[in-house]
């Protein structure tokens, strides 16, 4: 990826006392979801490919490397362009399901 130093036109100052309410929130949200998933009754979800591509988006997340949105945006999505044989009866789920190409097509 290209080096992008310098691009954001706001001073870091200027972008917490803008931003730092809204995007706390929004990080307290993705805590309480987690620790939802920690307190379920049922751990029925652990294996399931929107819970996993949220916890690798995570790690991206934390990581101190450049680029988080666009490697999160990648993780967060279908890459596959093969046409599908039908629909799925979804357009979108969030995340790749690598199981979603594998079902042989209804006859």
């Amino acid at each position: 990826m290209e080096n992008y130093d310098n691009t954001c036109p706001m001073p870091q100052q200027e972008l917490i006392d803008e931003f730092f309410m809204e995007y706390r929130a929004k990080l307290l949200a993705v805590a309480a979801l987690i620790d939802r998933m920690e307190r379920s009754v049922e751990k029925n979800g652990e294996d399931d490919f929107r819970w996993q591509a949220f916890k690798e988006a995570m790690q991206v997340l934390a990581a101190d490397e450049p680029d988080r949105v666009y490697r999160m945006q990648m993780i967060l999505s279908d890459q596959d362009t093969t046409l599908m044989d039908e629909r799925d009866g979804q357009s979108a789920y969030g995340a790749f399901n690598p199981d979603s190409r594998t079902k042989e097509p209804a006859v």
